[in-house]
């Protein structure tokens, strides 16, 4: 059975099923989730696709630091997106996948069909008590409320910069204290790296690395050691959580709670149940794919192939992937791309300044790009193979 929902909070009404028609569902509708159920819907006629997320308003999650200081960001509305492509839209959580009956309970009592799942639920920071994280609503008020204060960011991965950088532009009268167990960059070049580490200094960023933080305070972080370290408000961007959504439906999961997939992106436990960004364990020939949304929107456009593949009788196709860049944002006026190889090791080649803004900017553009075009974007738009680097077996 479907259901039809005006995604207002009203009642789904049951319908009865099209005959030959195919119930996709997708779970999400992050970057990947978009890219999924628009992808599907573009590219066939007999598949009737349901995105189901818990807020109508798409959150651009690679522009979360600029919300942190205070930018407002285009209120870009999930239905408006999806339905001209026919997806319906859903409001609601995802409570439990009943992979027996294939249906996804939701937390009001409502349930969903599908006779495919696509999995992308995604992964959000680790909470901590007493700590912000990139994505808190309270975060931009207590900045706000504190313009002259001591803000200490915890981690120094591309979130932690942005996330310092962002702020100390913003609040020029505020002490922004960047704390690490590395350095910051250390994943870039030489010369990116210097670069970045210039912006940081030109912004007055305190930067203290190779120390581990042990606890967060009202008032302070605590180090190895038992050093307190004072400040008005603690920004935590490190670690990753994943919904246990899926291990608890009993499919296979690593360790970390991300669907085990095969080489086509297929739940190894439930093929009828595809995995796709930060919420599956991707495994290339270099390794695991670290979550990011440059491989979180090709692992969409693949799993939009390959459903639209099956529904035409065909098998799917492996996926590959190759990362191509590193892009970093040092406030609204710097930023370095490191360019890298399919394992995501520096290139030579970066750019800084007024070249990387327009870079970063058209790269956090392209997915919204993406989703309003009519037509199915092709999935070796979207990213690269990795060449000779990333044979598959």
């Amino acid at each position: 059975m479907l259901y039809d929902d005006s995604h207002t909070g009203s009642r789904l009404r049951r319908l009865a099923r099209p005959w030959g028609m195919t119930d996709i569902l997708v779970l999400g509708a992050g970057y990947t989730g978009m890219m999924a159920a628009l992808g599907i819907a573009r590219r066939s006629k007999t598949a009737r696709v349901t995105l189901l997320n818990p807020s109508t308003r798409f959150t651009e999650r690679l522009r979360q630091h600029q919300v942190a200081a205070g930018q407002e960001l285009g209120n870009h509305q999930i239905p408006q997106l999806v339905e001209p492509a026919g997806v319906r839209f859903v409001k609601g959580w995802a409570a439990g996948i009943d992979t027996q009956r294939r249906r996804v309970v939701l937390s009001d009592g409502r349930d969903l069909p599908y006779d495919t799942l696509v999995y992308a639920i995604g992964s959000s920071t680790q909470a901590v008590n007493y700590a912000f994280t990139i994505d808190d609503p309270q975060l931009a008020a207590h900045l706000r409320d504190h313009p002259t204060g001591v803000l200490t960011v915890c981690g120094a991965g591309l979130t932690g910069i942005e996330a310092a950088t962002e702020v100390a532009e913003a609040y020029p009268r505020m002490r922004v204290r960047l704390i690490s167990r590395g350095e910051p960059g250390s994943m870039m070049g030489p010369k990116a790296r210097a670069h970045l580490m210039r912006a940081l200094d030109r912004l007055d960023i305190e930067v203290r690395t190779g120390v581990n933080v042990t606890k967060v305070l009202p008032d302070a972080i605590e180090l190895d050691g038992s050093e307190l370290v004072g400040t008005d408000g603690t920004l935590w961007t490190t670690g990753v959580r994943v919904a246990p959504l899926a291990a608890q439906a009993g499919i296979t999961t690593d360790d970390t709670g991300r669907v085990v997939v095969d080489s086509t992106l297929r739940s190894v436990s439930h093929p009828e149940i595809y995995a796709i960004g930060d919420a599956a364990a991707i495994r290339q020939s270099y390794g695991v794919i670290h979550g990011t949304c440059q491989s979180g929107i090709p692992t969409a456009a693949h799993t939009a192939e390959s459903i639209a593949r099956q529904l035409r009788g065909k098998a799917p196709q492996p996926f590959r992937f190759g990362y191509l860049h590193q892009p970093v944002s040092l406030g609204r006026k710097d930023a370095v791309i490191q360019f890298t190889y399919a394992d995501d090791t520096p290139r030579r080649w970066y750019l800084k300044g007024m070249a990387a803004i327009m870079y970063k900017e058209a790269v956090s553009s392209s997915p919204l790009t993406f989703y309003r075009s009519r037509m199915a974007i092709p999935a070796r738009m979207t990213g690269l193979t990795g060449g000779r680097r990333n044979r598959l077996a």
